[in-house]
């Protein structure tokens, strides 16, 4: 979205991998470059993914990684910042387990070293894979950084204490991602913002056909995202309770996404597979209520397409960020913490209309004031200014 919105003031390329299913790896888009949606995009191979190698470098560089985490939670990882900003203790293993990873493309990271004096600037996105640790370690002077970081065991990763310190400018989701960096890696973060991202907003299909291809409920749950136990936690095992306790009155849940693991089955619970982003809308617009069950966001875009059309949202408490969006929604969003307080939320939101339309009208507002494409896109454009040292006169 941000590269396709760039592409009208600035000469903007894509560089990326031709992985598509990053569970397994493999180079499924052929390499080369092409045009997608008006935007030059430069796809790279990657290296052969060997699971096993993968495991034993994952396993060697652990110990730092858990060692940073306990420092952050008893509170002395941000104070050693200042005077350990690079994490030598098993940084050279972590280095390997990003050159073991699926999205490792040592092309790509040729290819960046050997041009990017052709280019002004590179904007990296996602310190969980390996192209934003290896932008930031061959072109960090000419990098801003998005991170999409959330509290996980991989944001503690020696690794990218050594790539924040040589990053130019990061730009951050929300401000629990930006304090979370700032306790993590402190100086290391030098020059940041807010600049986040808006949401595209497709037609809907139409209704009727797309209620019959799925055979969807007049009533009904949502649930948008990849179904994954790192996504969607407890949501079954909670749903479940839901229905035990509402019996026939509780609504079906609906499930979209793409399946990386086995479905659970339980009673009410339906899984679409694969829809098109306007039956996606299309099936969002007439929910309920939209669940986001993960503890690890940094900002959640399902969230801000549910509020422009103005569906409630119940989330994970435990996730701060999803937390944020709560408090400064002024009660837009509500969240749970367990089993009861899930239970209670859904059946606040199902059957209290005052609460309905109070969180709908809220959730529009909120998401308007905060996640426009004219909010966001001068931030990024001021971004690119710090970095290239000129003035795009965005």
């Amino acid at each position: 979205m941000l590269a396709e919105r760039l592409a009208g003031d600035c000469q903007v390329e894509v560089l990326t991998t031709c992985v598509k299913d990053y569970t397994k790896g493999g180079n499924e888009y052929p390499p080369g470059t092409g045009i997608v949606n008006g935007v030059t995009v430069r796809r790279f191979r990657t290296e052969p993914f060997d699971r096993s190698a993968s495991d034993y470098w994952a396993r060697k560089a652990k110990p730092a990684r858990r060692l940073r985490m306990f420092l952050y939670n008893i509170g002395l990882l941000h104070p050693l910042s200042y005077i350990i900003r690079t994490w030598r203790w098993k940084l050279d293993e972590d280095i390997e387990y990003q050159k073991h990873s699926i999205f490792y493309s040592e092309e790509m990271v040729k290819y960046i070293a050997s041009s990017k004096d052709s280019y002004d600037a590179f904007i990296a996105i996602t310190s969980d894979f390996a192209p934003f640790y290896f932008t930031a370690m061959e072109a960090g002077e000419k990098t801003i950084a998005i991170p999409t970081m959330h509290y996980a065991k991989v944001s503690f990763r020696a690794s990218l204490s050594q790539a924040f310190s040589r990053i130019r400018y990061v730009g951050f989701n929300t401000t629990a991602e930006q304090k979370l960096a700032r306790r993590i890696f402190g100086p290391g973060v030098r020059h940041s913002s807010i600049i986040s991202v808006g949401i595209e907003v497709p037609q809907p299909a139409d209704w009727e056909q797309t209620r019959r291809v799925f055979s969807l409920p007049d009533r009904y749950i949502l649930y948008i995202g990849r179904v994954d136990r790192c996504k969607t936690g407890d949501m079954i095992e909670y749903y479940t309770a839901y229905r035990k306790k509402y019996g026939d009155r509780a609504l079906p849940l609906v499930v979209i996404g793409n399946i990386f693991r086995k479905e659970e089955d339980a009673e009410g619970v339906m899984y679409t597979g694969f829809v098109s982003d306007a039956q996606k809308r299309a099936i969002l617009q007439h929910a309920e209520l939209l669940l986001n069950p993960s503890k690890y966001e940094s900002l959640s875009l399902v969230l801000l397409e549910a509020l422009n059309d103005r569906v409630p949202v119940l989330v994970n408490g435990h996730c701060n960020v999803l937390r944020e969006h709560c408090r400064k929604s002024g009660g837009a969003i509500l969240y749970y913490t367990g089993k009861h307080s899930f239970i209670k939320g859904l059946g606040r939101i199902v059957s209290d209309q005052a609460l309905r339309a109070s969180m709908q009208e809220r959730g529009k507002e909120y998401m308007e004031k905060n996640y426009s494409w004219d909010l966001i896109m001068p931030r990024l454009y001021k971004a690119i200014d710090e970095v290239t040292g000129e003035t795009t006169g965005k």
